[in-house]
């Protein structure tokens, strides 16, 4: 019988491990390995951004209805979902390096797919074989806990959480530069490249770790995982456009909620568990990641309210009149701000803890929508730099936060249960940013005028209703986030079986 027991542990020393290589870790600092890992988290975050810019053209590229063609976003998002935690998993049972390099060839393969698609069904295989790569971050993140000494932890575990930032702010004018200036296929290919070099370098110059927990991988859990994210995942990402009373929306998230509690009792009563529940409902993990979801929230909502606002015609009471470049360019010192903050955060944490870390940057998060909110509802007119000022303290505020979590998380389990821990970490944050999506998105629509363009031309964008309203409740979802924040133990707990 398996039962739980809290007791403090110092945390393994990295130097004294034996890589799979044969070579021994020392203290040295891996720089280059550690720059490999963030590389290859900024080729995966690209992979959700660098379809923005194409979303118009997508029914004209592969000849289909624009209802259809927005299953190329869809269908990434929840691949990704899925192959988090398992990812996370597999990497504790069968080495980290390894998934490694699986992640970036499915991502290389998958852009290879892509570029040289014609049709909407061989251009859905490649986005999901491009989302098998989205647990590279959490994975990098484990490996960094097993081959970076204690000293240099904090600042290389946040850079490499930032390079999610970095990678969906420099995605969008990237993409946009070269889908108007090359080709869409053009695009794609250089994604595949890039993909590759990250593959082969983690391959020669990221050591590998001799720390494996064995066992039988969990297939039934895995299935119903996927399964369950399926039915949550689906309404929350096209409900808007099947209809919320719709009956397959509301069939999926019924659906959600009994395969949870099915997979919830098997998984309790399974010897090598896909997640270890016991684990997760201790309260420094279950806090750490419902923070995550609501930062999560938080982190999107900033995402899709800007670029609206931005690119909206100036004869809209808020709009801007930036074309989608100009507006990508205007967004992207956010991405850079949170490579920046996320080293400010190891600093932080190393003097107070990283739950004052995460605390601090759901305050600067806040701070941002509280600038936002008041630019809104002033009598003067919003201009490009205040949303700047807004989106950069969004950076901030996400690299500190989003450092403090894989701390967090890390001194709150035994380094074997590393990749999995994060795995579902990573997972929150896609919660987090699907229910954004959802939300948001709803929230936008349902305030939509309709205004004149520079044509001439009626163009629907939405009212500063819809915005307060978007900003108001991502503001609520930071103070959430602080405060779970400070109620996580202070001291480091682990979770052992006895």
């Amino acid at each position: 019988m398996r039962r739980s027991t809290m007791r403090r542990e110092p945390t393994p020393d990295p130097a004294a491990q034996t890589a799979d290589s044969g070579q021994t870790i020392h203290d040295n600092h891996p720089r280059l390995a550690v720059t490999v890992l963030c590389a290859a988290g900024i080729v995966v975050a690209l992979m959700q951004t660098i379809i923005v810019p194409l979303i118009p053209a997508l029914p004209t590229m592969l000849h289909a209805s624009p209802g259809n063609t927005l299953w190329a976003i869809t269908i990434t998002l929840l691949v990704g979902a899925v192959v988090t935690p398992i990812g996370g998993r597999l990497g504790d049972m069968y080495g980290k390096r390894l998934m490694l390099v699986l992640s970036q060839a499915s991502v290389a393969i998958g852009s290879v797919v892509c570029a040289i698609s014609a049709s909407l069904p061989l251009f859905l295989v490649g986005r999901a074989l491009q989302g098998l790569g989205f647990g590279t971050i959490a994975l990098g993140i484990s490996v960094m806990r097993d081959i970076v000494p204690n000293r240099k932890l904090g600042s290389s575990v946040g850079a490499m959480s930032a390079s999610l930032g970095v990678g969906g702010a420099l995605g969008l004018p990237f993409a946009a530069a070269i889908a108007q200036n090359l080709s869409w296929h053009t695009l794609f290919w250089i994604c595949a490249a890039a993909a590759t070099l990250g593959g082969v370098g983690i391959a020669y110059l990221v050591p590998g770790s001799p720390i494996r927990t064995g066992g039988r991988f969990d297939i039934l859990g895995a299935l119903g995982l996927a399964l369950m994210l399926a039915c949550l995942l689906l309404p929350l990402s096209k409900g808007a456009a099947w209809g919320w009373t719709n009956p397959l929306t509301l069939g999926l998230l019924c659906g959600f909620v009994v395969v949870a509690v099915i997979w919830w009792f098997v998984e309790r009563r399974t010897r090598n568990p896909l997640i270890d529940l016991e684990l997760a409902v201790e309260r420094p993990v279950l806090l750490t990641n419902v923070a995550s979801i609501a930062t999560g929230f938080a982190f999107y909502s900033m995402q899709l309210i800007p670029i609206q606002l931005l690119m909206a015609p100036t004869s809209s009471p808020e709009g801007v009149g930036l074309d989608m470049l100009q507006a990508s360019l205007v967004l992207a010192p956010s991405g850079l701000l949170m490579f920046l903050f996320s080293h400010i955060s190891a600093r932080i944490t190393a003097v107070f803890g990283p739950r004052v870390s995460l605390a601090i940057g759901g305050v600067v998060l806040g701070c941002g929508y509280v600038v936002f909110l008041v630019a809104l509802v002033g009598p003067w007119r919003i201009q490009w730099w205040l949303i700047l000022v807004v989106s950069a303290l969004i950076g901030a505020g996400l690299g500190i936060a989003y450092s403090a979590m894989p701390a967090l998380i890390m001194r709150a389990v035994r380094v074997e249960q590393t990749g999995e821990a994060n795995g579902v970490n990573a997972l929150m944050r896609v919660v987090g940013t699907s229910t954004s999506a959802a939300t948001v998105g709803m929230i936008l629509t349902w305030s939509t005028i309709t205004v004149t363009g520079a044509d001439g031309a009626a163009v629907p964008v939405p009212g500063q209703t819809g915005y307060l309203w978007a900003a108001a409740i991502s503001l609520a979802a930071c103070v959430l986030s602080s405060c779970l924040a400070l109620a996580i133990p202070s001291k480091p707990i682990r979770v052992e079986e006895i």
